[in-house]
């Protein structure tokens, strides 16, 4: 509105712009894109490639699919210069520019002044995504991940990173690579049934004391107690249903691996936590009760990781979004004890007790949501119907 050019390459060159292609296209040449089909104005103009904004972008739909490329990227893959760069076309917001070898050296000393990757950053979609009731409440289960990622954490109509991006996402990270594998990781999240056994059995554990004994849990008790019950029910399954008659000898040996395994986990947990504390995720009388949060926040990514990769469309997207919501609030009370069980999930599984990367990428998005005013987790009760 002002005329700032320079002003408006620079946000663009910060900005993800996407390209629609065909997804035939896309599925018989992975990992390529394809620059067409033009774009021509209504109003008499030259001949563009249009591109979107991630706020623009239509809902997610079977084809065509969407790839992203920066602006730097751009200056240096334009196709022909005969055809001009269209930004958002048919939106209020849509500009039209030339595209010559002179122009693109503009585009990319625009581009050379941006510091990437983008993190760290939340990011809201103001029209077109949810920002109160139960589809933003599961969404915001999932921000931790956006924020780090500085990704819109309310777009339900997830584009991602672009079609072969998101697939390429699910290939490596988590081996999926048609619907069938998407589904079956969706469901295992939703049962909370991807992180390990053994951390909801000793925290359990912990739990159950405190509900019983109504206060701190020490640490030596929670040690003897789940030594004690790793030991009973070892001997419980070397017996019989009637009790009685021994089906297989006991293997003392595995036992106490076992036990041995339990009291280094209580160690890591106990280590987790007071670092936790000091760094303000855990009041100090707290402690974590579950890490299902871990499968419930990534349940919420994953169904719109699917959506991207097309493995599932919008209606199946939001259901399970709708579904992780529902079972994090039955699980957690507040948006601090969410997080606090979603990073000690995360740090078990990834960080070795190094508090690296793994545990620091998600202490700042947890302080950015905890006291941004625009953050979903001030803005939405964690607790309701």
């Amino acid at each position: 509105m002002r005329g700032d050019w320079n002003a408006y390459f620079d946000v663009l060159a910060g900005a993800d712009l996407y390209h629609a292609m065909s997804r035939a296209w896309a599925d018989s040449n992975p990992g390529w894109v394809q620059y067409r089909p033009a774009y021509w104005s209504p109003r008499p103009g030259p001949k563009s490639l249009a591109f979107f904004t991630d706020g623009m972008l239509p809902a997610p739909a079977p084809d065509p699919v969407y790839f992203t490329a920066g602006l730097g990227q751009l200056a240096d893959d334009w196709p022909l210069d005969d055809e001009w760069l269209a930004i958002n076309p048919g939106t209020p917001c849509e500009g039209f520019f030339p595209a010559t070898a002179a122009h693109r050296h503009a585009w990319r000393w625009h581009a050379g002044r941006m510091s990437y990757p983008a993190r760290n950053r939340l990011r809201t979609l103001r029209n077109g995504g949810p920002l109160h009731g139960p589809v933003a409440h599961g969404l915001a289960c999932g921000a931790l991940l956006c924020v780090h990622n500085a990704s819109l954490w309310n777009a339900m109509g997830w584009h991602g990173t672009g079609y072969n991006h998101e697939r390429r996402r699910l290939q490596e990270w988590w081996g999926i690579t048609s619907r069938e594998e998407w589904r079956r990781a969706e469901d295992t999240l939703l049962r909370a049934e991807m992180s390990s056994p053994v951390w909801a059995f000793v925290l359990g554990i912990r739990s159950t004391l405190a509900r019983d004994f109504g206060g701190v849990v020490e640490v030596g008790h929670w040690r003897q107690v789940t030594s004690r019950a790793l030991r009973h029910r070892a001997a419980e399954q070397g017996t019989t249903p009637d009790g009685v008659t021994s089906t297989a000898p006991r293997n003392d040996v595995e036992t106490e691996a076992q036990v041995a395994g339990a009291q280094r986990l209580i160690g890591r947990i106990t280590r987790y936590e007071g670092r936790f504390r000091a760094d303000g995720l855990l009041a100090e009388s707290s402690f974590v009760r579950s890490v299902e949060a871990w499968d419930y926040g990534r349940a919420s990514k994953m169904a719109r990781w699917g959506l991207g990769a097309r493995y599932c469309d919008l209606d199946e997207a939001e259901r399970a979004v709708l579904r992780a919501g529902r079972l994090s609030r039955m699980s957690y009370r507040s948006w601090e004890e969410f997080s606090a069980a979603y990073i000690l999930g995360r740090c078990l599984h990834f960080d070795e007790e190094e508090f690296g990367d793994w545990y620091g990428e998600m202490l700042n998005a947890h302080r950015i949501l905890t006291t941004d005013p625009n953050s979903p987790w001030l803005n939405i009760p964690f607790t309701g119907p």
